[in-house]
């Protein structure tokens, strides 16, 4: 009597466990699409946020760092890649004048990090691509009244010795809004907007990119590459300089490989060697020569 109740139980201990396994499978079953949906929207969820990240922050994936306090913010902690395109497209010249009063270069005795453009006090300068302003200072011996933009293609953009600030810090803008007016505020002699072009901190000389007669860019593209120089002086607000990048230069009516070599300082031969071309190639109208 006992062996029987003790076979039944057993019997009944082994259909429950049956019983129980076989639902657990059935709701791992029920359950994977769900944990398959669930993760689809968390995946959503993720890019959604990485898109207002984004959007908040202008290049996210590149800079390290936000701050509205220091045009050079970055330091041996920022990644430099080796090599980095930069889309030129979609900008808007900061201002219509064409006269540079002061090129990018060594200038007394210190670098200077960008190029000057002869402007009037009160006329209009605007954002040279979409982005979002970082800056809006003073600075009595530096820039006077000045701004700093991050744009989605990774440059940042200076603009000094304004006379007014029109933006706020944070403040989103497009390309060609207006951001301030010129001025002769901080370190100047005279009206003019001092103009830099930056990659993780390092001034690019802007007529890599942009053609200030001509009021156009360069070409579509600019690729930068890194190099081993050292800051200009340790200390100061001089920064690397990038030199051995990638330079091109597009085609414009009228244009001969004479002219092209005057422009840009490079012989015909090393245009012709660098773009697999001879002196008797026929240039067509907006053909983009590499010119470094």
């Amino acid at each position: 009597m006992n062996f029987n109740c003790i076979i039944k139980t057993g019997l009944v201990a082994v259909a429950a466990m049956v019983s129980l396994s076989s639902f657990s499978q059935d709701l791992i079953a029920r359950q994977a699409p769900i944990d398959k949906k669930l993760k689809t929207v968390d995946s959503l969820a993720l890019q959604k946020q990485i898109r207002i990240e984004q959007s908040e922050y202008p290049a996210l994936s590149l800079y390290p760092t936000w701050n509205n306090q220091y045009v050079h913010a970055y330091g041996k902690d920022v990644i430099v890649p080796d090599s980095y395109t930069i889309d030129l497209t979609g900008f808007h010249m900061p201002t219509p004048s064409t006269k540079i009063t002061s090129p990018f270069g060594p200038r007394w005795r210190r670098m200077h990090n960008g190029l000057d453009l002869k402007v009037n006090i009160g006329d209009t300068i605007v954002a040279a691509f979409d982005g979002k302003v970082r800056i809006v200072k003073y600075e009595r011996k530096g820039y006077g009244k000045y701004v700093v933009i991050r744009h989605d293609n990774g440059l940042e953009t200076v603009y000094g010795h304004l006379s007014k600030q029109l933006v706020e810090e944070n403040q989103l803008v497009k390309a060609g809004e207006v951001i301030g007016l010129g001025g002769n505020t901080g370190r100047s002699t005279g009206s003019h907007l001092h103009f830099e072009t930056r990659f993780l901190g390092i001034a690019i000389n802007p007529v890599y990119m942009f053609d200030f007669p001509k009021q156009d860019i360069v070409a579509d593209t600019y690729t930068f590459r890194k190099t081993q120089r050292n800051p200009t002086r340790a200390g100061s607000h001089d920064t690397e300089v990038a030199d051995g990048t990638v330079r091109y230069y597009k085609v414009k009516s009228g244009d001969s490989l004479s002219r092209i070599s005057k422009i840009t300082g490079v012989s015909i031969t090393k245009l012709c060697e660098l773009n697999r071309i001879t002196t008797k190639s026929i240039l067509r109208l907006n053909q983009v020569l590499r010119c470094s």
